[in-house]
């Protein structure tokens, strides 16, 4: 016997219930279309269906994401406005707000609130406000952060919110999600380019799924990935979204303190507010390979949450994945502990430095 197979059929109210799970949330009521796949599903279904040629698009590329949206964007055939900082800061809503002076022909922003691959998180609030006063659509990658810091989609003005659930929810990654705003949908409806007939097309689940009801679903559910997405949601519920935010910050904090006092590694974000919650990504010294630090890290425990960086940054930068159930003390203890001891130093002193910060923004670090 088996709990994955021959399960009753998961029914059109039952994926109905989950969007509606999700849309909480979100804090928003527009629509939303939960996508059978991993989160570049909608944030590529997104672009496309917004982007066409003769648009203008400014592409914010805190990191990897951002470099990866500006290429689909000019796919579309659409012009981009490359605005580009440092991977190991955060961009200002006040840059932003120059980019779009110099540009008032812009009318799609993309943005991502946290990129985990880097470490870093932006002021999504202040840069939405600006979007808005603009005229321009935004769209916002959300995945590394939903869970993991306040998300406020309809107040802070996003169009196009973009979600996973592997990451700071705990939950599958072969599902994902993304909420359409009204405008969006305008903007959607009225682009030639946009896809139809095809698994990028949003304009499809709208008009069969969305518009038509919720009663009878296009095709057949990834029902195992529902399952697990309605129940990491569940989860979330019960425990308290308040609660769970403030776990990924205190796990944050408690690694950053932690390493500053064990003195052979350094944040690679060295400014703690533009810091990440779902990741602590840190700079390895000169000599220090970060990706033999990383395997030398899994082979002294193989349940830490750890890796190096990717392509350029393989290198120099290790990351801790301290998200979902990982957003913990035992994680972080665990992962301190295995660094003084690759890395010869006596982790006594991160050890009181990570729980004095974790107790400092979350609960008992006991």
């Amino acid at each position: 016997m088996t709990p994955y197979l021959d399960l009753p059929p998961f029914s059109a109210a039952d994926f109905a219930a989950v969007e509606d799970q999700v849309a909480a949330l979100l804090h928003t009521t527009a629509d939303v279309i939960v996508t059978q796949g991993e989160a570049l599903l909608p944030l590529e279904a997104a672009i496309r269906g917004a982007a066409h040629p003769g648009s203008t698009a400014l592409n914010i590329v805190t990191g990897p994401y951002g470099q990866t949206f500006g290429g689909w964007l000019r796919d579309c055939g659409a012009n981009v406005v490359d605005l580009a900082v440092p991977f190991d800061t955060a961009v200002t809503a006040g840059q932003v707000a120059e980019a779009l002076a110099a540009h008032p022909e812009v009318d799609f922003v993309s943005l991502v609130h946290a990129e985990a691959a880097t470490g870093n998180t932006n002021p999504v609030a202040e840069i939405a406000a600006v979007v808005r006063a603009h005229g321009a659509l935004l769209m916002l990658d959300a995945v590394a952060s939903v869970a993991a810091e306040p998300l406020l989609t309809d107040a802070w003005g996003v169009d196009l919110c973009v979600i996973g659930g592997q990451k700071a929810m705990g939950g599958p990654a072969g599902v994902s999600a993304v909420s359409v705003s009204a405008r969006a949908w305008e903007r959607i409806t009225a682009n030639p380019a946009a896809p139809r007939r095809s698994y990028l097309s949003l304009l499809d689940w709208k008009e069969r799924w969305t518009d038509a009801g919720r009663t009878v679903l296009p095709h057949a559910p990834a029902q195992l990935e529902m399952l697990a997405l309605g129940a990491c949601l569940d989860r979330i519920e019960a425990d308290g979204l308040p609660a769970v935010i403030a776990r990924h910050g205190a796990a944050s904090a408690a690694v950053r303190a932690g390493v500053r006092a064990l003195g052979t590694l350094a944040p690679f974000v060295p400014d703690d507010a533009h810091a990440a919650p779902v990741a602590t990504t840190l700079r390895t010294p000169a000599g220090l390979d970060a990706a033999a630090l990383a395997a030398e890290l899994r082979r002294l425990d193989p349940t830490l949450p750890v890796q190096a960086g990717g392509g350029a940054l393989a290198a120099g930068m290790l990351r801790v994945n301290h998200y979902g159930p990982a957003a913990s003390p035992e994680t972080v203890r665990a992962t301190l502990t295995a660094l003084a001891t690759a890395t010869g130093t006596d982790a006594t002193s991160a050890l009181k430095a990570a729980e004095a910060a974790w107790e400092a923004v979350g609960p008992s670090f006991g």
